[in-house]
């Protein structure tokens, strides 16, 4: 990408949990954000930290990977739609209805532009299966190509997203590696993908940085066990795929790559 000054950059930043901000002039695009924890105490407990506010400005625009509270603020959602758009897969766009939220509704790899951004949903594996409808995020601007992949288990359409949308500058991955024990469901793998699987994934999907997601908030044994070691193992799997590991504070911004890597 040739940058003409700032505003023809694409940013990025992490937030809280899985969230991420996208912003391309003064088009800004939020992929799962999380303000509000009380619906997950439940299961999750309480967060380790409080949730930072959204900076969401009138005309911000939001997409969600899937339905899951930690994924889907509905209170956030409902404000932001009052002034920007909120997108996602068809299948549940009829749900967002009832809740009271216009969605935008996407079929799998089904583009829609956003200003200067074009974000389209693909493929994705939730580890309760029919339960949850899910799909990871492809955002691409300015000559940069993005991937959020929501808290998506390992699966084999990997290859398929890359050649259809690869390579990547960044992959949003999930990390935490959950051994997950509620609602009848028990299992003794993790059924997120772990930081290795996390790494595996940007490796085929061809991203030059890995951004890791999806960790470090919440940990309520035996309800929900996240994975021990995560930011070490997450950069050690990373350095042997030749992989930029990205660790990032919530808040804080996501560097780019240089151009022609």
């Amino acid at each position: 990408m040739t940058s003409k000054d700032h505003s023809d950059s694409v940013h990025l930043r992490r937030l809280a949990w899985a969230g991420v901000e996208i912003r391309l002039g003064d088009t800004r695009v939020l992929i799962d954000p999380l303000e509000h924890a009380e619906p997950l105490a439940r299961f999750l407990g309480k967060p380790r930290r409080p949730l930072p506010a959204i900076d969401a400005p009138p005309g911000t625009h939001a997409l969600i990977t899937h339905l899951h509270p930690d994924h889907y603020d509905h209170e956030l959602l409902a404000r932001l739609a009052v002034s920007g758009t909120i997108g996602c897969h068809a299948p549940i766009a009829p749900t967002l209805t009832e809740a009271g939220i216009g969605a935008i509704p996407q079929e799998l790899g089904q583009p829609r532009r956003i200003g200067p951004l074009t974000v389209t949903p693909v493929t994705s594996l939730d580890w309760r299966g029919d339960d949850a409808d899910q799909v990871a995020w492809v955002v691409e601007g300015a000559g940069r190509r993005v991937i959020h992949c929501g808290d998506t288990m390992w699966h084999g359409n990997w290859w398929q997203i890359a050649r259809d949308h690869g390579p990547f500058d960044v992959a949003f991955v999930p990390v935490n590696g959950v051994i997950a024990r509620f609602e009848g469901y028990e299992a003794n793998v993790p059924v997120t993908m772990t930081p290795e699987h996390a790494v595996e994934a940007a490796a085929v999907l061809g991203a030059t940085t890995a951004c890791a997601i999806h960790y470090g908030l919440f940990h309520n044994p035996p309800t929900y066990t996240e994975q021990r070691d995560i930011e070490q193992r997450f950069r050690q799997a990373a350095e042997a795929r030749g992989i930029t590991a990205a660790i990032v504070d919530d808040g804080e911004p996501v560097p780019l790559p240089p151009t022609g890597q």
